[in-house]
């Protein structure tokens, strides 16, 4: 498996949504907070993203700018610009206002994505509230390409649109995280969590335990595969990943299968096997202990 591809799907729920908006200026709206995470691009034209803490940004032509916390912000044409409330930040599902005005023309991308923000992947959590990546002249990127497809699916939609738009908002998602780890790396020695994705010996036990999250690993196996001794590699992965290689085990272990409870009907026991208990007793006490509530009434509340 992919870790960070697990990462990002550890947390997403439901189905993206995205929408083009065109506005003329003058226009400015104001969204409040909200529980995903929302992301704009500038296909044609320019404006200015508001963020509630920290200066202004300026968006151009192929910006694109990810909001991985759901945190207010304001869009407009101008600094000097009166601002429209909307009623969240999801600014997809919000009938444009003002677009109607005798200036400059602006065409947005906007979008969001649910997440579960009851357990956030150590990835997630380190993610600023604001990221900005923006195009750069002569140089195309996998995110630009899939930027330019989603565009034109939702402009010009054909049978399977629906299908093909949740698609590229994932891989849209993915480019992101990737854009933030390589911008971040290119800064200087990376720390936290983005830093386990650019240590190979704690990248190749990260996988070995998402490949076969019902193994029963040992801290010696973990560190075989990562080419370390037992303390060399417990203290590496536990100064990178946070916590130590078995309580990031089973702290996976549990997410997986709240996972499994959240969106599939599969029976207890088939989850408990799934996530390396012999018995749907023993996972049930498990699971109990780290979420609060026994996996049936888990599911049910989901």
């Amino acid at each position: 498996m992919d870790v960070l591809s697990d990462a990002i799907g550890a947390m997403r729920t439901g189905r993206p949504h995205s929408a083009e908006i065109r506005k003329r200026a003058p226009w400015g709206v104001r969204a409040e907070p909200f529980s995903g995470a929302g992301f704009h691009v500038v296909l044609e034209g320019s404006c200015w993203l508001i963020p509630a803490g920290g200066p202004p940004v300026p968006l151009g032509v192929g910006d694109v700018v990810c909001l991985p916390h759901g945190c207010g912000h304001a869009l407009a044409d101008s600094l000097s610009t009166p601002l429209d409330a909307v009623p969240s930040g999801a600014l997809s599902q919000v009938r444009p206002v003002r677009d109607d005005g005798p200036g400059a023309l602006t065409v947005l991308l906007c979008g969001a994505y649910t997440l579960d923000r009851t357990r956030p992947h150590p990835l997630f959590a380190e993610l600023p509230e604001l990221v900005h990546l923006p195009a750069r002249l002569g140089h195309r990127s996998p995110l630009h390409a899939a930027v330019n497809l989603l565009g034109d699916e939702v402009t010009d939609p054909d049978h399977g649109t629906e299908a093909v738009v949740a698609a590229l908002l994932d891989v849209m998602l993915l480019y992101i995280v990737r854009g933030w780890l390589a911008e971040r790396s290119s800064a200087g020695p990376t720390t936290g969590w983005a830093a386990t994705l650019n240590d190979p010996a704690i990248t190749a036990a990260l996988r070995g335990i998402h490949e076969e999250p019902a193994r029963q690993w040992t801290v010696e196996a973990l560190g075989a595969i990562a080419g370390l001794s037992r303390a060399a590699f417990a203290r590496r992965f536990t100064a990178l990943a946070g916590r130590p290689p078995l309580g990031y085990l089973t702290w996976w272990r549990m997410t997986l299968a709240a996972r499994m409870l959240r969106d599939t009907d599969r029976p207890l026991q088939a989850v408990a096997q799934r996530v390396g208990y012999t018995s749907a007793f023993a996972f049930a006490k498990a699971f109990k202990r780290e979420y609060g509530l026994a996996p049936g009434q888990f599911r049910r509340a989901r």
